[in-house]
């Protein structure tokens, strides 16, 4: 594999999401100039209305190739942990029917966005950590620094899509899983503040 396949897949994958990764930046409930526990909580229940059912349907798919983490028991933990007990009930994002594509690349499209969230992850945590305190904050923790396990991942990934076709084919998986996100980002602010 020559060096600009590895370059072709990054550079079509950042491309392909750029717009969709800018947009969800400035939108989150954790985008605001001052986040508080709500909006952590809000940003939880985004991203587990989006996560659960991707997860479901495309099984450990790419992630075989990494050390096991389940990112929606983290989210669900810090769902449950007490700080959180006590906000205002927020609307109940139901999430959207996800079908995976059995196309290998495809999926490494998806996994990419998974694993490229907790780089911002690790971002947010230390923008947040002694605001939220004393929320843990495990999901955008994580388990350290997530520059190893990404580095991984790119290996993996640079193995594993090197073709034309495979890179369209992931991009298109990139792209679903933004949108697929950026939708329930839309059906949340939709609905009316105070909403059950």
């Amino acid at each position: 594999m020559s060096q600009g396949n590895v370059l072709d897949v990054l550079t079509a994958l950042r491309s392909a999401t750029a717009e969709r990764h800018a947009e969800l930046d400035t939108r989150t409930p954790l985008a605001a100039a001052a986040p508080d526990l709500r909006a952590y909580r809000d940003h939880l229940q985004l991203l587990e209305a989006w996560l659960a059912p991707i997860q479901s349907a495309q099984g450990a798919g790419p992630q075989q190739a990494l050390p096991p983490r389940d990112y929606l028991a983290l989210i669900r933990s810090d769902l449950a942990h007490p700080a959180l007990a006590g906000l205002p009930a927020a609307p109940v994002l139901a999430p959207e029917a996800w079908t995976a594509q059995q196309d290998a690349a495809w999926r490494w499209g998806v996994a990419y966005v998974i694993e490229g969230s907790q780089l911002g992850g690790a971002v947010l945590y230390k923008r947040l950590a002694e605001r939220l305190a004393p929320h843990p904050l495990a999901y955008l923790r994580g388990e350290g620094s997530p520059g190893p396990r990404w580095q991984q991942f790119l290996a993996a990934l640079r193995g594993a899509v090197v073709t034309p076709a495979q890179i369209e084919q992931a991009c298109q998986g990139a792209r679903q899983a933004f949108d697929s996100l950026i939708t329930l980002l839309n059906s949340s602010s939709a609905e009316p503040a105070g909403h059950p």
